[in-house]
C-alpha cells in the first residue's frame, strides 16, 4: 500500500491554520511484522525504514524538516515544549507542545491513547501519549497546563482521542482497578467484569475522555480499536497474544500551518 491513509478528526479539520493526522499502517516501507508505516524508533525495525516512514509523514503534513518532533516516551505524566524536531537525544516525556509554525509534534502508540490538542485562536498545539499509567498520573492535564503556559486558553482547546484499544479487547487482571477507584470512586464505571474471575474489561478510552472533560476542554473520541483493525493499526496486545517477536507503532501528529 503506497498511499498514506491517515484518519482525520472533524473537530480538528474544522480549525483554521492547523493540520493533523492519526496515521495508519498505510503507505510505509517497513516489512515483516512491521509491515507498513512504522514510526517506532524504539522498535527492532530497520532504522532506515523507520526514518523513511517518518519523512513520509512529515511530507504529508507539509513541513520542511524530514521528521516530526516526538519525545522518548516513558509512560510518564511529563510534558515538554519545543520549537524544533530532535534528531537525537529526545527528551523523556509523554506530552509535547509547540507554538512554532511548521514544527509538527506527535507521539507514537500501539494500543495506548493518542490525544491531539489545538487552540487554533491562540496558535498552540500539542500531543499526548495516554497509556493507563500516564492517564492516571496526569499526562493529559499536564499537557493542557503546558499549552496554557505557552499562551493557550483552556476553554478554547479542542482535544481528540485517536485510534486505541477498546474496552472489548482490553482485559486487566485482579487489583488493576484499585488505584483508579482509590483516586475517584466513580472510576469503577470504566471496569466491567470479564469472563475470567477477578478480571475486568477496562474502558481506557472512556476514562481518557472523562479526564479531558473534567479538565475543562472539549473532547472527541474517534472510537477506532487498534486491536481489532489489524490491517490498519499496530497493536502491542495483539502481538503479545500471538507471541510475535515485536510490533510497530503508529504516529499521531499535529502542526500549525
Amino acid at each position: 500500500m503506497d498511499q498514506l491513509t491517515p484518519v482525520q478528526a472533524s473537530m480538528l479539520v474544522a480549525l483554521d491554520g492547523v493540520r493533523h493526522a492519526f496515521f495508519t499502517r498505510g503507505g510505509g516501507v517497513s516489512k515483516g511484522v512491521y509491515e507498513g508505516l512504522n514510526a517506532g524508533l524504539g522498535s527492532g525495525d530497520e532504522r532506515s525504514d523507520v526514518v523513511e516512514n517518518r519523512a513520509r509523514m512529515a511530507r504529508y503534513l507539509d513541513i520542511a524538516q524530514p521528521d516530526i518532533a516526538s519525545p522518548y516516551q516513558v509512560h510518564s505524566p511529563d510534558c515538554v515544549a519545543t520549537d524544533v524536531a530532535w534528531l537525537n537525544d529526545r527528551p523523556k516525556a509523554d506530552g509535547i507542545v509547540t507554538t512554532t509554525p511548521k514544527n509538527a509534534v506527535g507521539i507514537v502508540t500501539a494500543d495506548c491513547g493518542p490525544v491531539l490538542f489545538a487552540d487554533a485562536e491562540n496558535r498552540v498545539v500539542g500531543a499526548a501519549h495516554a497509556g493507563w499509567k500516564g492517564a492516571l498520573t496526569g499526562v493529559l492535564e499536564n499537557t493542557i497546563a503546558k499549552m496554557e503556559a505557552e499562551g493557550a486558553q483552556r476553554a478554547k482547546i479542542k482535544a481528540v482521542l485517536g485510534p486505541m484499544i477498546s474496552a472489548r479487547n482490553y482485559e486487566v487482571g485482579p487489583g488493576f482497578d484499585a488505584p483508579f477507584v482509590e483516586l475517584d470512586g466513580g472510576n469503577s464505571r470504566f471496569f466491567k467484569p470479564s469472563v475470567k474471575p477477578g478480571h475486568h474489561m477496562f474502558d481506557l478510552a472512556g476514562y481518557i475522555v472523562d479526564r479531558l472533560q473534567k479538565a475543562g476542554v472539549e473532547a472527541e473520541n474517534l472510537d477506532i480499536c487498534t486491536y481489532a483493525a489489524e490491517d490498519d493499526f499496530y497493536s502491542y496486545r495483539r502481538t503479545t497474544h500471538r507471541k510475535e517477536p515485536d510490533y510497530g507503532r503508529q504516529m499521531s501528529a499535529i502542526v500549525l500551518e
